[in-house]
């Protein structure tokens, strides 16, 4: 079984990666989107979403990475396609998924899944594009506002030439609201002789396995449960034990020196708030210390109370 962190904007960046990819066998990560509008980009673009193409498209642990393009035009999408893996991406997957408003008003992500032979324009020209010894992947939900084409999009996906299917199991309309309509990515997996891979509620070991019995999918995808529960994957692959609070809140002050170190500390704030809001999912420690750390705007005021709630598990 494989097991592959899914693209998160504005979640999943370089450093997330690396501290995920140290602590769990992930099989593959796929990075966020890079734009694509009407020209092929500089590999500066491509560098700065995705740094592991310094270290032949590797985390530093050695977990190789995927390029993920979101766009609309279908010469354009190839080129940068070529490009990624030029630049030595793990193969290149297009995004079908991405539900912001601002995103699809753009006439990207999920809002493409009106129109599927759209979807399947834009997946030939980039199979066509890249060489075939590369794979070319597709993300997509199960539908724009309701689900009466996810068939129609899947197809469109296989016969452009995709080597697998990644399928977020609600439609765009219903966002991130449980329950994941398993049941549909079960009806493509019989259909398509490409792999599925099934995404969407995976919150622990179990869901995992209840996944895979209702999909018949051998791969998985995590996305939202991998930030909620940092060593997921390997709960799911190995069977470890899932971390304690002590162990998540040591990662959470890691990730905060490295990040003060990055070119991102001026964003530290909000991104240790909005990891806070996944990690009260699973542990009712993070809800507590979060209505305490909320009030405060600045870095170091937010590093004071993370490092005094690590003191006291330790007293």
């Amino acid at each position: 079984m494989r097991v592959i962190l899914a693209p998160m904007e504005g979640v999943v960046d370089a450093l997330m990666r690396d501290i995920l990819s140290t602590i769990n066998p992930y099989d593959l990560l796929v990075t966020e989107f890079v734009r694509v509008v009407d020209q092929l980009l500089p590999e500066k673009v491509f560098l700065k979403l995705c740094p592991e193409l310094l270290n032949k498209g590797n985390t530093p642990s050695g977990t190789p990475v995927r390029v993920q393009l979101l766009g609309q035009e279908p010469q354009c999408m190839g080129e940068n396609a070529l490009r990624a893996i030029e630049l030595g991406s793990h193969g290149v997957d297009a995004n079908f998924g991405c539900p912001a408003k601002i995103v699809n008003r753009s006439k990207g992500g999920a809002v493409l899944l009106q129109y599927p032979e759209s979807v399947h324009d834009i997946v030939k020209a980039m199979r066509q594009a890249v060489p075939k010894e590369h794979a070319v992947t597709a993300k997509i939900r199960l539908g724009y506002e309701d689900k009466s084409l996810f068939m129609e999009n899947a197809i469109a996906v296989y016969e452009a030439g995709a080597t697998e299917l990644a399928i977020h199991a609600r439609s765009k309309v219903d966002g991130y609201k449980p329950p994941a309509y398993w049941e549909y990515i079960t009806e493509v997996r019989k259909r398509l002789p490409i792999p599925v891979i099934a995404n969407g509620e995976i919150w622990n070991r179990d869901d995992a396995k209840r996944c895979i019995d209702v999909t018949g999918c051998d791969s998985i995808m995590i996305g939202r449960g991998a930030i909620s529960l940092p060593n997921l994957a390997d709960t799911i692959k190995t069977g470890a034990t899932p971390y304690t609070w002590a162990q998540t809140l040591g990662l959470m002050l890691s990730y905060t020196q490295r990040e003060l170190n990055g070119r991102k500390s001026d964003y530290y704030p909000a991104r240790i708030k909005q990891w806070f809001t996944y990690l009260n999912r699973q542990y009712p420690e993070a809800d507590t210390l979060f209505r305490e750390l909320r009030v405060f705007k600045t870095t170091e005021e937010i590093v004071a109370v993370l490092e005094a709630a690590q003191r006291n598990l330790a007293d």
